[in-house]
C-alpha cells in the first residue's frame, strides 16, 4: 500500500512538473519580429456610395496614401502598419493596431470647405487640401507610432498626436512647412471667425482638446520652430503675444521629446531622401490665362 501511494505521489510530482514546463513554453513571448523601414502598406477601400468614388479616384490619381506611405516609409516599426480609406457612415478618422483609418466621409467635409480661390491669408485651396489632410493622417500616424514604438507618454494622447502631426510638417523645407501649416490651420476657420464661443460644459469632457486650443498649439509649435518664417502669425493677430513668448521653449519640448523617442526609429539617409523629394504641387500666384476662344465661322 504505501508503494503504491509513494508510486502515486512520484507520478503526481511528474506530472506537475510536466505541466510547469508546458506552461512556461505556452507562456514564452512570440520572437519579436525585426523592426524595419518601409512597412507601411496602403488600401484604397472602393465606397459603397457612389458620392465618394470621385474623392477615391482624386486620391488615387494624385497618389495621396502613396504619398504619405513614401513619408512615413524610414520608420523602422516591428510590424507592418496598414494606411486605409474607407466609407465609415461618419466623419471620422482612428488609429487601431495595425491600421489607422481615414473615412471617405471626412475627407469629403474637406473637399466641401475648400475655399473657391486663395484667402486673405495666402492659402490656396491645394494648400487647404494638402494641409488638412497630411495633418489627419500624420496625428493617426502619431497614434500608431506611439503604439508601436512603445512611446511612454506623459498628458494627453490626442496632444500628443497633434504634435507629432505638427513636427512631421516641419521637417519639410521652409516652403512646404508654411504651406503645410496654414493648411492645417485652415481647418479652424469657422471657430476663427467668431471670437466668442458658447458651448456647453459636457464640451470640455473631450479626448481632443477645444477646436481653438488644437489651432493655437499649432500656430505656436511652428512660430517655436521658426520664428522668422512664421513671424507674420504674430504681426497679424492670429498667435496672441502672450502665448508666442513662450512658444520657443514649447517647440523645445516637443522636439527634445521626439528626438529622444522616436528620432533612434527613423533611418536618417532613408528620411533626409524622402523630405528632400519635391512632392508638394507647384502653385502659381498668376496662372496663364484660358486660350482665346476661336472665332466660329460667320
Amino acid at each position: 500500500m504505501c508503494e503504491f501511494v509513494s508510486r502515486r505521489a512520484r507520478s503526481a510530482t511528474t506530472t506537475i512538473a510536466l505541466s510547469a514546463v508546458v506552461l512556461a513554453f505556452v507562456a514564452l513571448p512570440a520572437p519579436a519580429q525585426e523592426a524595419r523601414t518601409n512597412r507601411i502598406q496602403i488600401e484604397y477601400v472602393p465606397p459603397k456610395s457612389p458620392e465618394y468614388q470621385s474623392l477615391l479616384d482624386s486620391l488615387k490619381a494624385n497618389h495621396g496614401l502613396e504619398k504619405m506611405q513614401e513619408i512615413f516609409s524610414p520608420f523602422r516599426l516591428p510590424g507592418d502598419l496598414t494606411l486605409r480609406t474607407t466609407e465609415c457612415g461618419m466623419a471620422n478618422a482612428w488609429y487601431q493596431r495595425p491600421t489607422v483609418t481615414i473615412c471617405y466621409e471626412y475627407l469629403n467635409d474637406i473637399r466641401k470647405s475648400l475655399p473657391a480661390e486663395t484667402t486673405s491669408q495666402g492659402i490656396t485651396p491645394t494648400d487647404a487640401v494638402l494641409g488638412q489632410f497630411f495633418y489627419v493622417v500624420a496625428h493617426e500616424m502619431g497614434h500608431a507610432m506611439f503604439d508601436m514604438l512603445n512611446v511612454p507618454l506623459w498628458g494627453r494622447a490626442e496632444d500628443a498626436a497633434d504634435q507629432f502631426a505638427t513636427l512631421m510638417m516641419l521637417q519639410f523645407g521652409k516652403d512646404s512647412a508654411r504651406r503645410l501649416i496654414g493648411g492645417a490651420a485652415f481647418s479652424y476657420k469657422n471657430y476663427v471667425n467668431n471670437p466668442k464661443v458658447v458651448v456647453p460644459l459636457e464640451a470640455f469632457s473631450e479626448v481632443h482638446g477645444a477646436p481653438m486650443q488644437r489651432f493655437y498649439n499649432l500656430l505656436c509649435m511652428a512660430y517655436g520652430a521658426d520664428r522668422e518664417t512664421f513671424a507674420d502669425l504674430v504681426t497679424n493677430g492670429y498667435l496672441p503675444q502672450a502665448r508666442a513668448r513662450n512658444c520657443r521653449v514649447e517647440f523645445g519640448e516637443a522636439n527634445f521629446a521626439f528626438q529622444q523617442t522616436i528620432r533612434p526609429s527613423v533611418d536618417r539617409d532613408l528620411a533626409k531622401k524622402v523630405m528632400e523629394g519635391a512632392w508638394l504641387p507647384d502653385v502659381l500666384e498668376h496662372p496663364d490665362l484660358p486660350p482665346p476662344v476661336p472665332e466660329q465661322p460667320k
